[in-house]
Parts: structure tokens; sequence; C-alpha cells
């Protein structure tokens, strides 16, 4: 069984790995939301629709508040027992089959789609966006703000023990209880992830990619370099990243596509200059491998698929972990990163040009393609799934 948080950072990923496991010969189960029900049954995998509830603040267990991630689980039991999975891999943000499982006496397993979060002493607490120290000093700064850090892990700790204790289990004293010590799978990019010692159940696996069909756009003409606009779709609903960039590279010799990603603000796509083209929604396994650069917010999503082809970004993150993302990118010479604040068009332009002047970000994003293709993140996570369940 395989359980996923709804957004499709989350989704596919799972999606993906439920697929890898079915052509090993598996019997798989995914669980997510409504939503993404055609998806994956259009994979030819099992499909049961995820109790959606709500995550922060966590609402006590049986409360007016809406169902808890204990309600979840407790909800979930009666089909461990009719299911009976060998493996429960269920998402870092999924908490509800992962207790249910345990509660069944399942083998559990943790699928990251991203970085890894835990903190490693000394270094940059995750999602601070920030690169790894270069001096002693740095690293002792980090360690002396370790308590405010320990403290809000402290605080998520006893909230899962709540929940836990809710379905009859007993309270973890790890601080991140939430992942499994039997199985993690980091399905990210190892030239992303900082240097740092790695707990013996934790497997870096390279991106889990799935995506749905979509027909082909029309690129637009010329030989100039390509550079597709991929914002977020979740985030920057006004398309501040599209519009701007479009502004920047009107009168530079490049091509653009760019995507709103079926987001429109009053379903009205944004004007294209001569050298663009602006599109609702396109397939990025059709235009990142003829991209020269993908211009984004640092979603890992979008991060993973265009090192994948090879190209390198300007990330201009928004919220959550992209700043995180984007720092990875930056740290591993794969591109830039440009705070969210400063994305104006003459920023945007001279980050672009720097990108496309200085072939040694191509370079390494060609590195890092030449070891995905060598590496399926979803195939190896599924042996390393098929390895738990003996």
């Amino acid at each position: 069984m395989v359980a996923a948080f709804g957004d499709a950072g989350h989704a596919f990923p799972a999606i993906a790995l439920a697929g890898a496991l079915q052509r090993r010969g598996h019997e798989v189960l995914v669980e997510t939301w409504e939503h993404w029900r055609e998806a994956v049954e259009a994979e030819g995998l099992g499909f049961t629709a995820a109790e959606e509830y709500k995550t922060f603040p966590p609402p006590a267990p049986g409360s007016a508040d809406g169902a808890s991630a204990a309600d979840a689980a407790l909800a979930l039991v009666p089909l461990m027992e009719e299911f009976r999975p060998d493996v429960v891999v269920s998402d870092v943000l999924t908490v509800a089959p992962a207790l249910a499982a345990e509660k069944a006496g399942r083998r559990r397993a943790t699928l990251i789609p991203h970085v890894y979060p835990v903190h490693e002493p000394g270094m940059p607490f995750f999602a601070f966006g920030t690169q790894p120290p270069r001096t002693p000093v740095g690293k002792a700064m980090w360690r002396a703000w370790l308590p405010v850090l320990t403290a809000g892990l402290k605080r998520g700790r006893r909230e899962l023990n709540e929940m836990r204790a809710a379905v009859g289990l007993a309270p973890v004293g790890e601080l991140h209880g939430g992942i499994s010590a039997e199985l993690a799978l980091v399905a990210t990019f190892p030239q992303l992830e900082y240097p740092r010692r790695w707990p013996a159940g934790v497997k870096v696996t390279g991106p889990m990619e799935f995506e749905l069909p979509y027909p082909e756009v029309e690129l637009p003409e010329g030989d100039e370099p390509l550079v597709l606009v991929a914002p977020s779709t979740a985030q920057d609903p006004e398309l501040r990243l599209l519009r701007g960039s479009l502004e920047a590279l009107a009168e530079e010799p490049v091509r653009v596509v760019a995507t709103a990603n079926r987001r429109p603000p009053g379903g009205v796509l944004p004007e294209a200059p001569a050298n663009a083209v602006v599109v609702d929604w396109l397939s990025y396994s059709q235009v990142m491998p003829e991209a020269a650069l993908v211009v984004c917010h640092g979603g890992h999503g979008t991060v993973a698929r265009a090192l994948g082809a090879g190209a390198p970004m300007l990330c201009c993150p928004a919220v959550g972990d992209m700043a995180e993302n984007s720092a990875r990118v930056a740290w591993a010479g794969a591109g830039l990163m440009l705070p969210w604040r400063l994305t104006g068009a003459a920023s945007l332009r001279w980050a672009v040009r720097r990108i496309l002047g200085d072939d040694r970000f191509s370079r390494r994003s060609g590195q890092v393609a030449d070891w995905a293709r060598a590496h399926d993140g979803a195939e190896q996570g599924a042996a390393l799934v098929e390895r738990l369940a003996g």
C-alpha cells in the first residue's frame, strides 16, 4: 500500500513508486485524495480515497474541529485487515496510514519526496534556504540556535504522541518519530544533499517521476536558447514570476515558453511578447529537454524534472521549502537563487544572462542528468520496499 498527501508534489512520486512496484509483480493499492483516482486507475493500480483531515494545527481526536489523523488512522484499520499489505509506504506528510499500519502490525516505510528534512548538527535548519557554513564560526552559530529548533520539534512530537495515544499506540521518544526507522526513501538527487551522517534506514533513491499525459504545445520558432518559465502550481496566484519573466526577456536573444499552470487570474492568459508563447499547461517531458534554462519558484518537483533533463535553473522561491530547494540548486552549481523580493524585470534579466553566459551551470546540470539516466528513483525505491517486505 502506497499512501500520499494530495498535492501533486507528494502524490506524483507516490504514484511513480506504486507503478514501479506493480511492474515488479506486486499488488499495489494507492491511497490518496479522490482528485487523483482517474490518474491512478489509468496506470492499472488499485485506488482507495484518503480521508482528508486537518493537519495544521491538528484537531483533537473526535472533536468538532474536523477529522484528525488519529480518526483517519482508526478508519483505515479495517482496510489494513482486508488488504493485508506486506508493507505500507506512507508519504512524509501522511500520518494516518503510518499509524494504521503500525496498529495492524505491518512493516512501514516513509516516502520523502524532497531533500531530507532532519537536521544535522552545525548545518542550517531545513527550509531556511541557507547554504552550509564555511567556517567553524558559522557552524557554531547554527549550534547556538539549535534549542529553538528542538523546542519546535518537541512540540511536534507531543502532538504526534497525542495522536498515537488515541490510536492505542505507545509514545515515541524520537523528535522525528513520524519517519520510519525501518526504511525512509528520500526521492531527491544526492547532488542536492549537504554532507551529513546518514541513518542506516535512510536511502537517497533519486526523484520518482510521474506526469499526466498532455498534448504537445507549439514552441517559439528560431534557434535562440529556449527559456521555460514554470511557476508553482500552488503559489503566486497573480503570476508575478511569469509576468516579470516575460517583461525581462521580451528584448533578449532567447525564445520563451511560459505556462500559467491553469491558474491565470480571471481565466485570461498574460499577453506574450514576440519571442514568447504563453500556454495554460504543458508537458515538462516535452519542453524541459529542449530548454537551455528553467525559471521557476523552486518547488522540488520542478527542480527534479529540470535537473533530470539537464537544464540549469533560476529559482525564485516564494514560500515554504522552495528556498531550501533553491539554495541546494545554487550550492550544487546547477543554477542561481534570486530572492522573491528581488524578482523584478531587471534582476530576472541579469540572472538569466548570467546563467546562459556561463556554461558551468549547464555542465553541472548535465552531470546530474547523466546520474539520473543511470538511476531510476522509482525503480530503486521499489527494490528497497521489496527488500523490506522480505
